[in-house]
């Protein structure tokens, strides 16, 4: 006998009523995330580059730098927060009006930690750091509910059989919001002294993304409702507490989707945030000593950790290049995972996410060509597991907790994956004494983690998009 959780999309009818058109759906979905990655990483670059001697004084390097990553890690508390918040909404009144709410929530924390005092400013010592933290919890807050209502935007919009190539369009924002906010933060660099930029260069990527939250908004308060969410507000199917039906009648798929999500976290933030600043780093005690005094910054070679030497340009330049192939692989893996199945190709792809991390060491040691060849490596199994999750993780649920399920499994993840990843990397780099193998062989259990959640679970390419439960 067969139930409607076996029904093929392509036997169900289209959901009834109005469509947004592809267009205004890929700009909408695309747009937003952009914004919302754009501000993230512009955040996640300072983090690295320059907020550990601008927030956090009176510390050896090493301990700034963990200061700061701690902080960048607040936003990835906030986001399970912000999912259950702008999911509860998202499921209860619409997928239009709360992703204009996300947006405006991360848009105007970003704006305002460019107008943000650092601890330098006298009477700033306390509040600098504390208003930095806050302001960070805001931004992950509008993350949390970000990702999953664009995620829905275009797969509920998709035509059958093409959901997992709509899904990548909100998926290229990562690439997207990265190249811009670090293509600044390289013209800034190469057009400002570096005491200009340590002054008030830092800042202009904060500010200027007021003006994309401001197109963004214009897009999003053009979209009509989706369709599968349209039938469950005709069917008088809305949920009253979302949270609740979720936790009562999906907790598997959180649970599953937590997990398959985790390898993806932890090998982006082991791309970007961990190798801006390993490849950062000088790679001798003079050259680390000639720095701190060019800073006019305390330097104890005790704390020195041997990077890769790389000037912040020529690694930004670097990891940049990197990113163009998360962004060409985002878009292939969407035809994959339609022509592959969701399940098999996303094991195929966590096998040798797992075998890159154990070779993470031995490639980033062989000079330039290995650092280049590491970085698109990485940043391209990056895109092939990520491009499929803005399909996999929102077909787990059916839609009346879609928004609310979908969002607790991706960012919860980012509590696993994310939030401690960083620091984890920093802590397992200087108990090396400067060597990155165990950095990398963390990437590897996580990836194991995730082979076996996927393992468990059952693919959801064929599955009705109006009534998914597993």
């Amino acid at each position: 006998m067969t139930t409607e959780q076996d029904v093929s999309a392509s036997e169900q009818p289209d959901a009834p009523g109005p469509t947004n058109p592809r267009g205004r759906v890929i700009v909408a979905s695309l747009i937003g995330t952009s914004i919302e990655f754009f501000d993230f990483y512009a955040y996640a670059t300072a983090a690295v580059l320059v907020f550990p001697s601008l927030f956090f004084t009176g510390a050896d390097e090493t301990t700034r730098l963990l200061a700061s990553l701690a902080v960048f890690g607040v936003a990835f508390v906030a986001r399970p927060v912000g999912s259950i918040l702008f999911g509860h909404f998202g499921d209860r009144v619409g997928r239009k009006g709360t992703l204009v709410g996300s947006l405006l929530l991360m848009g105007i924390a970003t704006f305002l930690i460019g107008c943000l005092p650092t601890a330098l400013t006298p009477g700033w010592e306390f509040w600098a750091p504390a208003f930095l933290v806050v302001l960070r919890f805001c931004q992950g807050l509008g993350l949390g509910g970000e990702w999953s209502g664009a995620a829905l935007l275009a797969t509920e919009n998709a035509p059958a059989g093409r959901r997992a190539i709509w899904g990548t369009f909100p998926q290229l924002g990562a690439p997207i919001g990265f190249i811009l906010a670090n293509a600044i933060f390289v013209v800034l660099s190469l057009t400002l002294t570096p005491a200009q930029f340590q002054s008030w260069g830092w800042r202009v990527p904060f500010l200027i993304s007021i003006v994309l939250v401001a197109i963004g908004l214009y897009v999003r308060f053009k979209l009509i409702e989706s369709p599968a969410f349209q039938q469950v507000l005709d069917q008088g199917e809305v949920a009253q507490v979302p949270l609740v039906r979720a936790f009562k009648t999906a907790w598997r798929p959180m649970l599953l989707g937590t997990f398959i999500m985790l390898a993806t976290y932890v090998l982006f933030y082991l791309m970007t945030t961990f190798t801006m600043s390993y490849g950062t780093t000088p790679d001798t005690v003079q050259k680390a000593q000639a720095a701190a005094e060019a800073a006019g910054r305390p330097f104890n070679p005790d704390s020195f950790l041997p990077g890769l030497g790389y000037t912040r340009t020529d690694f930004l330049t670097m990891l940049i290049i990197g990113v163009v192939f998360f962004g060409i692989f985002t878009l292939v893996s969407g035809p994959l995972a339609e022509r592959l199945g969701r399940r098999r190709l996303l094991i195929g792809v966590t096998a040798a996410i797992a075998v890159f991390g154990l070779l993470f060491s031995t490639i980033f040691d062989g000079g330039t060509v290995g650092v280049m060849a590491g970085l698109v490596i990485g940043l391209s199994l990056m895109g092939l597991t990520f491009g499929p999750m803005g399909a996999v993780l929102p077909e787990l649920f059916a839609t009346s907790v879609r928004y609310t399920g979908s969002a607790i499994s991706y960012n919860v993840a980012s509590i696993l994956g994310a939030a401690v990843a960083p620091s984890i990397f920093v802590a397992l780099w200087a108990a090396a004494d400067g060597s990155v193998f165990w950095v990398g062989a963390y990437l590897t259990g996580a990836a194991l983690i995730t082979l076996v959640a996927l393992v468990i679970s059952r693919d959801t390419a064929d599955v009705d998009y109006t009534t998914r439960t597993i």
